[in-house]
């Protein structure tokens, strides 16, 4: 409306209750995002405007509103609809609710933005580190990225309410609130077929293999060759490792044979160099060797992309080992999705 930035424009209804004439006025505020923290600011900004005028009605427009974000307005008894088709008007004799409808591309956007390879590397480094506090510059050093890149994810982040700012810097909120959405979202949004993967095959028992590739430098292992350095998983046949350097080269040097079928050795060329960060050298079981695998929280998007026994071991890795860097141990962890 003219004159006060909070609403953008009323619109006049007319509703009949008992046989009487009513006219409310609905009175909307328009936002270019729609993430939970978009959405609890205009609720409060009509809120307070509106504590005037109990008879009108806000609404909060947006191109698309997030499932968090309707919660928002829906406790604050705020109106919402999008430009996807989903909405909640609740206001006399009126109710119409509509959701499910799917994400417009500008969301999709946003998910690339936040999922790209730099901006990943700061959520990865933000996962792994428990719940502790970060300076900007801090960040940026550990994440081996710019600053603009950390300020850029943490705005996203901020967006969805899933990191507090504090005196001492900013941090991730708790697991039920950040962690387990964030790593969710990630999941859902994760392309292992970014990595280059090169199919080979060895006589050696899978120990020995494992043996050999660790014992070159710029190798982390992964998938249930990962898993088995850091939770009890069933048995696999196939050795899967993230490798820097040249693939073919470094195969010659191994006696690995490329394959297109029967392949017992699968060697990942990294989409991004991110991937490593956490990586650390776990073992030895029974019948194991000395091997660097990756971070808990990159091979949980390994894992999980793996259907059926890989969704089972990532299960598994998120209460054994992911969970307690939280704070989160079994009791509470039951069910952690």
């Amino acid at each position: 409306m003219r004159g006060n930035p909070r609403i953008s424009f009323a619109l006049s209804v007319r509703s009949t209750d008992s046989k009487k004439l009513i006219n409310r006025r609905l009175v909307c505020a328009v936002r270019t995002s729609g993430q939970p923290r978009i959405a609890r600011e205009a609720c409060l900004n009509m809120a307070d405007y509106l504590r005037a005028n109990k008879r009108d009605y806000p609404v909060f427009i947006a191109p698309y509103i997030t499932p968090a974000a309707a919660a928002i307005c829906e406790k604050y008894d705020v109106g919402f609809l999008d430009f996807a088709g989903n909405c909640r008007l609740a206001f006399g004799r009126v109710f119409i609710r509509k959701e499910g409808f799917p994400n417009p591309a500008s969301l999709k956007r946003v998910l690339r933005s936040l999922y790209s390879p730099k901006a990943e590397r700061v959520v990865r480094v933000l996962l792994n580190a428990g719940p502790r506090n970060w300076r900007m510059q801090e960040l940026a050093q550990e994440a081996r990225v710019s600053l603009g890149q950390v300020a850029n994810v943490k705005t996203l982040l901020l967006d969805r309410e899933w990191i507090e700012c504090h005196a001492q810097g900013f941090r991730l909120r708790s697991w039920e609130e950040a962690v387990m959405p964030l790593l969710n979202e990630w999941a859902a949004n994760y392309r292992v077929s970014r990595n280059r993967a090169a199919n080979f095959y060895s006589m050696l028992p899978i120990p020995e293999i494992e043996a050999a590739l660790s014992s070159r430098p710029g190798v982390a292992l992964t998938g249930f060759s990962g898993a088995a350095r850091r939770i009890p998983v069933v048995r696999y046949q196939r050795v899967t490792a993230y490798m820097q350097g040249d693939i073919s080269l470094a195969a010659r040097t191994l006696d690995l044979k490329p394959v297109d079928s029967g392949a017992n050795v699968t060697l990942l060329e990294p989409y991004d160099e991110g991937v490593f960060y956490g990586a650390g050298v776990f073992g030895p079981r029974p019948r194991e060797v000395m091997a660097s695998a990756v971070s808990p929280v990159q091979l949980y998007l390994d894992l999980v992309s793996l259907k059926g026994r890989g969704e089972e071991a990532a299960s598994a890795l998120l209460k054994e080992a992911i969970a307690p860097l939280w704070g989160v141990g079994w009791g509470e962890s039951d069910d952690l999705s």
